[in-house]
């Protein structure tokens, strides 16, 4: 065999002197073989290497593969890094392999992932859903029993679990939180594009905290980023108004980090500021960090475990699952409105 070539079958058919088909029934476990020729089989493939194309069978006998597929939007947020993980924790005691791919939050980007993951026959899909997708061509393979879950937002086009954040109450107690510190000019960074389900449903919440106490919303307030660098020049520009907030909310992790940069830049420590969504290190900033922490861990787990119970025959209408968020206070958005 060349050094140059993964092992295949027939190589370890070779090394054991019998057929390929005898060593795919061992491999398999699908038909006769006696004891003395398994163990010689096995000893052949540990000995070259050998690693059976899973995939192929599986496509063969018409089964699905071993695997979960999983869609996100940015391989680099934390936030999605910790969906993943406890995904996979779960997943992995059944058996499964995760299979990660990021869309970049782009629809065809998406689309060319999932058909990937369905050409291979993975065993579930999950997807975090990218602005402007349409997901009605997984009609077939959800009637078909495949189980697909929607992450973080909701599709569209097709009827089946998803698993989100409380957005809209979460983003609400903490734009309350910080009128119960007098504030009463609060601006809203938040992500884009503007129609994301979770900027969406964010603004409603600080839209409904603002209504609840009787402050009218002031549109120059509220203003959209989707990295750090933006959020840094959102923060000045608001900062920068005649009228400018005492306080600011930020729509997620990213643009929060961008926030804190720029109040750093400018050593301003007399502004408020509460993040949806946790930061690494925010117990570290001075001062730290008040946070509308969301619970990826939970989100990631029940996804799974929703997905896992469809593979094992439930056939219950599709739901959502909201998992609430918390507010973690430590220091940042208990700085009190200046007297005016």
């Amino acid at each position: 065999m060349a050094a140059n070539r993964r092992p295949t079958l027939a190589d370890v058919a070779r090394e054991v002197g019998v057929s390929a088909k005898t060593v795919s029934r061992v491999l398999n476990e699908d038909g006769p073989a006696s004891a003395r020729t398994r163990e010689q089989v096995l000893a052949a493939v540990a000995k070259l290497g050998f690693q059976p194309n899973l995939m192929a069978r599986n496509i063969r006998v018409g089964g699905p593969d071993t695997t979960v597929g999983l869609v996100i939007p940015d391989l680099g947020n934390p936030f999605f890094g910790a969906v993943a993980r406890s995904i996979e924790d779960t997943v992995r005691d059944r058996g499964l392999t995760l299979l990660m791919g990021s869309s970049a939050d782009d629809p065809d980007r998406e689309r060319a992932l999932t058909d990937k993951f369905l050409a291979r026959r993975v065993s579930v899909l999950m997807v975090v859903p990218s602005v402007g997708a349409d997901h009605s061509h997984l009609k077939t393979h959800r009637t078909a029993g495949l189980p697909v879950v929607f992450l973080d937002r909701p599709g569209v086009g097709l009827s089946t679990d998803s698993v989100v954040s409380s957005n809209r109450a979460g983003a609400q107690d903490g734009v309350a939180h910080l009128i119960a510190h007098g504030h009463r000019r609060i601006g809203f960074v938040g992500d884009l594009p503007t129609r994301l389900y979770t900027r969406r449903e964010r603004l409603a919440g600080y839209r409904a905290a603002l209504q609840e106490a009787g402050l009218p919303y002031d549109r120059s307030l509220v203003i959209d980023a989707h990295d750090q660098h933006g959020a840094s020049a959102a923060t000045s520009r608001l900062l920068g108004l005649a009228d400018p907030p005492t306080a600011l909310f930020a729509g997620n992790n990213i643009v929060a980090l961008g926030i804190i940069t720029e109040l750093a830049r400018g050593k301003r420590k007399d502004v408020a500021v509460i993040a949806f969504d946790d930061v690494e290190l925010a117990e570290a900033l001075e001062p730290g960090l008040t946070v509308v922490a969301q619970n990826p861990e939970e989100i990631g787990r029940t996804a799974a475990t929703t997905a896992l119970a469809r593979l094992d025959g439930d056939r219950s209408r599709a739901r959502t699952i909201t998992v609430p968020t918390r507010l973690i206070v430590r220091g940042s958005g208990e700085q009190p409105a200046p007297a005016r």
